[in-house]
């Protein structure tokens, strides 16, 4: 039965785009039992909402809704969280009522949409109003629910993703407010992969310069990295130890450049290379 079912999803599945079925796969793989229907009306729901809305880089607005969600699926969120990730701007950006998408979808999901967009709403009157620690704990007091909070991290992911289409002055004050704010709370959320992001991304836009500079260094680390020889010799001494190699995984990535910067700017590392931090 369960083979039967996951044939009709399939084939109900396929009239969507690629990028949609590719998401709503994604997350079956995770949750082989749960019934994704709501994945399909969600975003059939979504891409008429935002009909002739456009991004600032002239990509139809859906694509920003499927982004979101798909940031989410990577973090094997729930069928429910990903389906309010693809309608979390129809309340805010279209003519759609909460109100409808509690009909359509239920007071669940309409509330995650209402959460993420009175996130949206809050606003700082400066750079030391936005650091204050009363303020970050507002965001999350304000979310009663921490998958409101996961789903603005990834919206402001994507956006950061796609800041090159902003003007200056609004790329600077997004990239300040996301290194503030948001790489903080995916922090304190323990989200390395998110923090570690938006941390570049934000450090990137302020700090170009010294950015590049990180990153053509860490580069040039890397062709010499020592990392590999690491992992091959932690498994030899696994396997040594009667240690199974099927029962783990050793992975390594070197530190993310605002990371470094970071590392760089303390006493201890002063006139340290890009090579000793990494």
């Amino acid at each position: 039965m369960k083979w039967l079912e996951q044939r009709r999803q399939q084939s109900v599945f396929q009239d969507l785009p690629k990028e949609a079925q590719d998401l709503i796969a994604k997350v079956r793989a995770h949750f082989t039992r749960a019934d994704l229907d709501i994945l399909r009306e969600a975003y059939l729901f979504a891409e008429t909402a935002h009909t002739g809305q456009t991004r600032a880089s002239g990509e139809p607005y859906i694509r920003h809704s499927l982004a979101v969600a798909d940031i989410l699926a990577d973090l094997r969120l729930d069928p429910v969280t990903i389906a309010a990730a693809l309608l979390h701007d129809v309340a805010e950006d279209t003519g759609v009522t909460l109100e409808q998408v509690s009909e359509r979808f239920g007071a669940e999901i309409a509330a995650l949409v209402d959460g993420v967009t009175k996130l949206g709403q809050i606003e700082w009157q400066s750079r030391e109003e936005r650091q204050a620690e009363s303020l970050r704990k507002m965001f999350l007091a304000m979310a009663n629910d921490i998958r409101i909070v996961l789903i603005k991290l990834a919206d402001r992911l994507h956006n950061m993703r796609t800041l090159q289409y902003l003007p200056e002055w609004k790329r600077k004050r997004t990239a300040q407010e996301t290194l503030d704010i948001y790489a903080p709370l995916a922090e304190r959320l323990g989200i390395g992969q998110i923090q570690g992001e938006l941390q570049d991304l934000a450090f990137k836009e302020l700090h170009l310069e010294a950015y590049n500079e990180i990153a053509t260094q860490l580069a040039q680390a890397a062709a010499t990295s020592q990392l590999d020889r690491v992992i091959d010799l932690l498994h030899r001494e696994l396997n040594r130890a009667g240690i199974k190699v099927e029962r783990y995984s050793i992975t390594a990535r070197p530190k993310h450049i605002h990371s470094i910067w970071q590392k760089m700017q303390r006493p201890k590392y002063a006139g340290a290379s890009v090579a000793r931090i990494y």
